[in-house]
């Protein structure tokens, strides 16, 4: 018989949700039989319907309303509709993903469907280890509603496939194709005459320049200083190569003490030094220092490319918001300039233990068609995981630079696992690290020490399920 989490593994991550302004970890106690528990509602596997889904099964959609709203699910529910239009589907969106769900998860009545995103997300060390979540292999080896002959994996961008999977089993999809880097307005630099810096001397160059003409070179999402540490990582991978940031996710001794990280974390420490950030960053969410950003008050501000999307309603007309790389460290680094971190964000899940385990399947295969990435994508101004469906949309000014990041770049991206790994790791951690780094608290060098005591304590702690990239 499956087991489900235990109250006392539901209570342990509620304290560590409180600790960790984010959402609990869901360990201490085993959740057995997820690959092999009942998978509720089933219908007959045809060729119109490969994953077997029940037709008339009702479906339970769970969103995180963050950046992206929930409409856009809504359209996908109606698209999931046309083919199951006997099926009815319960709808809800909250930010509240993990004070909502765990609960659930614990009496074995979760959705069939979450979108476990956001700062209260679900730690996913947690719900893996304790085989909360479905295997989606199923679903990525189905054939696609857009071709029958080609895998439903074989339509996903590269590095999608990795960002979902834990001990070589995919686990999340990653809906959102986020490219992370450092923003400015094309319209601000036009008028000024400014050109974006592709070094790191000329980036201290231009933020002298910036700081002379009144505005505050660069703000920051203090109060989640850990947006900060993006580009660090960004900058040492470059320096130093991919190797640098497997090395930090697989738990490595001395893996933030790399020469490469604390080159990175001197760098960008210098903007505080030299008194480049703005004024009261520090004290600011990531809502209002974007929008001070929106309103000219700042230059730069490093984001994932959901910021277009999520500052809408604040930004002028003719901003021309864009996203441009890390600047270069040295004329030595291991990757090109053009190189910057892509992957996937948004991760939706199917619960092992969901009622209509198939329903939950198929609605992941809806999704990952081209209608509805590029009706994902003409909504919320973002790329979806679906390789080249956002052909032939116009366009948002945000998004068009993603574009022309990702074509310049070509192979050369990257990104880290840490974070979905141990998310403990950077969302307090590392946080609170970036939080004293950026207002002098600490030096670069003492930045690289935290970090790497709060790596070993997550690597020294037998509670916590370690992975292995490789």
């Amino acid at each position: 018989m499956a087991q489900t989490i235990s109250r006392r593994g539901l209570l342990h991550g509620v304290a560590a949700a409180g600790a960790v302004t984010a959402a609990g970890t869901l360990t201490g106690c085993a959740m057995g039989g997820g690959d092999s528990a009942d998978e509720g509602a089933k219908g007959r596997t045809t060729a119109g319907n490969p994953l077997g889904v029940k037709e008339d099964a009702p479906l339970e959609v769970v969103i995180f309303n963050g950046g992206f709203g929930d409409e856009y699910a809504k359209a996908h529910q109606a698209m999931y509709r046309e083919r199951y239009p006997r099926a009815p589907i319960r709808h809800s969106a909250t930010q509240q993903i993990a004070e909502t769900l765990q609960p659930r998860f614990v009496a074995g009545d979760p959705p069939d469907v979450v979108d476990n995103s956001g700062g209260s997300q679900i730690d996913f060390n947690g719900l893996v280890s304790q085989g909360a979540l479905a295997d989606l292999g199923e679903l990525l080896d189905a054939p696609s509603l857009d071709d029958p002959k080609v895998r439903v994996r074989d339509t996903l961008l590269p590095g999608i496939v990795d960002a979902g999977s834990y001990d070589g089993t995919v686990r999340a999809l990653n809906y959102a194709y986020s490219a992370y880097g450092i923003w400015y307005s094309e319209k601000l630099f036009t008028d000024r005459g400014w050109q974006y810096p592709q070094t790191w001397d000329q980036m201290i160059a231009l933020c002298r320049q910036i700081k002379a003409a009144g505005l505050a070179p660069w703000t920051y999402q203090g109060k989640h200083a850990r947006y900060m540490s993006w580009p660090i990582l960004a900058a040492a991978a470059k320096l130093g190569g991919v190797e640098v940031l497997k090395a930090i996710d697989n738990l490595e001794p001395g893996a933030w003490r790399q020469d490469a990280v604390r080159t990175a974390a001197d760098a960008y420490s210098q903007l505080a030094v030299d008194g480049f950030l703005q004024r009261g960053a520090e004290g600011m969410d990531h809502v209002q220092a974007q929008t001070e950003w929106c309103r000219g008050k700042a230059a730069f501000i490093s984001c994932g490319s959901w910021l277009e999307n999520e500052q809408k309603a604040v930004t002028p007309p003719g901003f021309r918001m864009a996203v441009a790389p890390t600047p270069s460290l040295t004329g030595g680094d291991k990757l090109p300039f053009t190189a910057f971190r892509g992957t996937g964000s948004e991760a939706f899940v199917v619960p092992a233990k969901a009622k209509n385990l198939r329903g939950g399947l198929e609605y992941l295969r809806v999704m990952l068609s081209r209608r509805a990435a590029a009706d994902f994508t003409g909504r919320v101004s973002s790329l979806s995981c679906v390789a080249g469906a956002e052909a032939g949309l116009a366009l948002s000014p945000g998004l068009t630079s993603v574009t022309r990041m990702m074509k310049a770049a070509g192979a050369d991206t990257f990104t880290w696992l840490y974070s979905s790994y141990y998310r403990k790791l950077e969302r307090s951690l590392v946080d609170a690290a970036c939080a004293d780094l950026f207002t002098r608290r600490i030096t670069a060098a003492q930045w690289a020490d935290r970090c790497q005591r709060a790596a070993d304590e997550i690597a020294r702690d037998p509670s916590i399920k370690k992975y292995k990239r490789a």
